[in-house]
């Protein structure tokens, strides 16, 4: 730091606190980067401040975040940023600059850049900074003035500096959680798809957390319920025995001994009982919330429908629509019989599709061709659709 630096941070100490304190809010949640900026845009009086995080490629925009009323957007937004040809790139990263670092003001204002798309904006005055964060990628900081102010000062580009290592460190954990919550969606969708419920529970039994498949089996209210917030089963005695496996899991928690506890768990509706599997979630030393994991409870539906794609069943073994709806009906449990009855065809019809179906998948029985239905990449769709409009598998006014 040098005396001007630490004479302006002395008189901004507050501010500058309070700053620090707001980034690093922001580098966990998306919200707080309209207090960060704003308050940058009120310690440096410009009328932008701009964090661009992801620059135009070819013929995708990019994308910038802007605090002040760019383009009568309010005064924070994010808005698209088209601009691929700018004076202010391939400038070296981590380095505060100014127009004055790159070029004069005569060359400034001259400009194609300039004329179209700063002079409309009352952008006169630039200092910025492309940040490079370990997690990899550029973001493009800017702190913008109109003309009739003054340019940046010494000591304003110095205090800018002070900020480099505490943004690339905020966007770095930003950047990192982003990641991870990415992943812990792709893997819920992948358990959601395999039509297994998940449910997180905390020390008391309560629901922290619950995936799709969870959600519609609880709301069914079937083997499985909430009752204030807690996780039961339908029957006294079933969930005696899911509190009795979820005391075990929280004790080989608190042991960190990974065991593993199954349980079944019977249905008013008469149905095959549901199958849990109920594991201790790891401890983890530095939490201690009162709603963190615990246990997380798997459950299985084993009367459930798969949950099948006929368009990819049509892509991934060369079915016509109807062989695709027949093939879907006996992957559900259907006799032959049945699927024919629930399709509205005619048995030698279906036995017609069926011979297809068994000279395009190289089986020749149902039970295999069940088998090789839902351990192929069809189960993992995401929903079941319609049968192409091409062709109606029903054909009750045909003959046999």
């Amino acid at each position: 730091m040098t005396p001007d630096v630490d004479k302006l941070l002395a008189a901004q100490a507050p501010v500058y606190d309070s700053l620090l304190g707001e980034l690093y809010d922001a580098a966990i949640d998306d919200h707080s980067w309209s207090r960060y900026l704003s308050h940058v845009r009120e310690l440096f009086r410009a009328n932008y401040v701009t964090l661009i995080i992801r620059a135009p490629q070819d013929s995708e925009q990019g994308l910038m975040v802007v605090s002040g009323d760019i383009e009568g957007e309010g005064s924070f937004s994010y808005i698209a940023y088209p601009h691929s040809q700018t004076p202010f790139v391939n400038c070296p990263t981590n380095r505060v600059f100014t127009v004055t670092d790159l070029m004069s003001y005569a060359s400034w204002e001259a400009s194609d850049y300039y004329q179209r798309h700063c002079v409309p904006q009352q952008v006169y005055h630039v200092m910025g900074v492309d940040l490079v964060v370990p997690a990899g990628g550029v973001f493009r900081f800017r702190i913008t003035r109109p003309k009739g102010t003054n340019d940046f000062s010494r000591a304003e580009k110095l205090l800018c500096s002070s900020l480099i290592p505490h943004m690339t460190r905020a966007l770095h954990i930003h950047s990192l959680i982003g990641h991870k919550e990415s992943l812990n969606a792709l893997y819920s969708q992948a358990i959601g798809r395999l039509a297994i419920a998940t449910l997180v529970l905390d020390a008391n039994g309560c629901i922290v957390e619950a995936n799709q498949t969870a959600r519609d089996m609880l709301r069914a209210a079937d083997g499985l319920k909430i009752v204030g917030g807690r996780l039961e089963a339908s029957y006294p005695g079933d969930n005696r025995r899911l509190y009795q496996a979820l005391r075990s899991a929280l004790s080989s928690e608190r042991e960190q001994t990974a065991l593993a506890e199954a349980l079944s768990v019977a249905r008013p509706s008469g149905q095959v009982s549901l199958g849990l599997l109920i594991e201790p979630v790891p401890d983890h030393e530095w939490e201690d919330a009162q709603d963190q994991p615990h246990v997380v409870v798997y459950v299985r539906d084993a009367v459930g429908r798969s949950m099948l794609s006929a368009a990819m069943t049509r892509q991934v073994f060369g079915f016509t629509p109807s062989e695709s709806a027949l093939a879907m009906e006996l992957a559900n449990g259907l006799s032959l019989e049945e699927a024919a009855n629930s399709l509205g065809i005619r048995r030698n019809t279906a036995r017609a599709h069926l011979r297809a179906i068994f000279s395009k998948t190289g089986v020749r029985r149902q039970t295999e061709l069940v088998r090789l239905m839902l351990n192929s990449v069809v189960s993992l769709s995401q929903q079941a659709d319609e049968p192409s409009s091409e062709e109606n598998p029903k054909d009750g006014n045909k003959a046999s």
